[in-house]
């Protein structure tokens, strides 16, 4: 080939590149600064190489002049590859995943609502320490469908036994539980005190150890709760320790201070996701400034709502940004706000926890076999009452059946619709698929 060809070849690709529009700041810069390398490799090259360069040039000029749609994956519609956004089946929810939306619309609304619920084994069996799953597991889990267990010491003796017990368990059902327990670290753990897994103490002594050893702590109990079969806890420990006369938190909780809370709870979220566990922030709105415990009676918050937006909420709305997956609810009455527990505001539901803080997961209740709630009001009232302000997952009921007929009944009467039900089993689903159950 002659020079003067090449020269002439050359001369056109330039012309070519340079009236290219710009698509992107720097683009023009770029592709100015690849034609001149081009350039340069062609004339310093030997003319057996010169017809492959200037083609190569030539082919780059071309597809930078005349943009091409991306090759779309096999069975892939031809739609997505080019980046249309495909409409979603008629009557499907904006957002939400479509095995989410199937497996709802193929449930009655009494699996809906049986699935708003997370009891102990022996809640639904009859047996008092369940250590196997067997018959009686999985005709309980046919006569209730809920939504999760929550295992306690009494359920477990080795780390075997636990893990095949909860395998077991979820062949029974037809949509994957939440297999729980409260591993806090110290003092409130389960499996480090009857299996033997990796003990970590409480979080408090690890206050001043940095961000990164709330991480390393909640990876380890997690991956240690993976490794017994169960996908979910209930931690970390939100609250701040910030009455020295509280008990009911005192060394569970992450520090003593405000501030510093905020910056590990949002670590501990990480880690628990690192180690492969969904996680629940509580107490909501914080138990660490009360002078009495819930399990036992009603306990007070007497802070104003906004000092306790300026405090104790802090953690959580830390912890929420880190991508919680659920959030529980503390058995404290907000003396602002009047004389019933936080679990039947929908202010501080729906409008503070929800609205003000954005939080889109899952609410739970703490256990209602605690005295706070279970010496005041029956399971049925606790059940329409609180999820009537927005409350997703009703953890541990004194009496289970009479929770779960008294929300079939308030859809009945029209006192709770059922689509209210189904924004909570949307929740509750969608949690489950971001684990990767569903």
């Amino acid at each position: 080939m002659s020079k003067k060809l090449a020269a002439f070849v050359l001369l056109l690709c330039l012309c070519l590149t340079m009236a290219l529009p710009v698509s992107a700041a720097g683009n023009e810069t770029q592709t100015q600064r690849l034609t001149e390398y081009q350039a340069e490799k062609i004339i310093a090259s030997d003319s057996a190489c010169r017809v492959c360069h200037i083609a190569l040039l030539t082919g780059w000029a071309a597809v930078q002049m005349f943009p091409t749609v991306p090759a779309v994956p096999w069975g892939e519609p031809a739609a997505i590859a080019a980046g249309e956004q495909l409409l979603p089946p008629s009557g499907a929810s904006s957002g939400v995943p479509l095995e989410v939306q199937r497996t709802l619309a193929e449930m009655d609304l009494y699996e809906k609502v049986c699935q708003m619920f997370m009891v102990q084994p022996s809640d639904i069996t009859g047996v008092s320490a369940v250590t196997a799953a067997g018959d009686a597991t999985r005709a309980a889990l046919e006569k209730y469908p809920v939504g999760g267990l929550m295992y306690n010491t009494s359920n477990m003796v080795d780390k075997n036994q636990v893990l095949t017990m909860a395998t077991t368990t979820q062949t029974y059902v037809k949509i994957p539980l939440l297999l729980a327990c409260d591993e806090e670290g110290g003092r409130v753990a389960r499996l480090m005190v009857t299996v033997g897994t990796t003990y970590v103490g409480p979080m408090l002594s690890y206050k001043d150890a940095g961000v990164e050893m709330a991480r390393i702590n909640a990876a380890t109990i997690a991956g240690d709760m993976v490794s017994c079969g169960l996908n979910m806890d209930l931690a970390p420990v939100a609250d701040v320790w910030s009455n020295p006369q509280n008990t009911v938190i005192g060394d569970r909780a992450y520090s003593d201070e405000f501030y510093q809370a905020s910056l590990l709870i949002p670590k501990a979220v990480e880690g628990f996701h690192e180690g492969g566990v969904a996680c629940t922030l509580k107490h909501f709105p914080g138990h660490g400034d009360t002078s009495a415990d819930s399990h036992y009676g009603s306990v007070y918050v007497y802070k104003s709502l906004d000092r306790l937006r300026a405090e104790e909420f802090l953690p959580f709305a830390a912890g929420i940004d880190a991508g919680a997956d659920a959030v529980m609810l503390g058995h404290v009455i907000l003396s602002e706000l009047g004389d019933e527990p936080v679990l039947f505001s929908e202010t501080m539901v729906t409008d503070v926890l929800r609205g003000e803080l954005g939080f889109d997961g899952v609410v739970m209740t703490d256990s209602l076999k605690m005295q706070a709630m279970s010496d005041h009001y029956t399971s049925g009232e606790i059940a329409v009452r609180s999820v009537s302000a927005g409350v997703d997952l009703l953890l541990c009921p004194a009496d289970l059946d009479g929770a779960i007929q008294a929300l079939l009944d308030a859809v009945a009467s029209g006192e709770l619709t059922e689509e209210r039900i189904d924004e909570s089993v949307t929740r509750i689903l969608t949690m489950k698929y971001n684990m990767g159950l569903l």
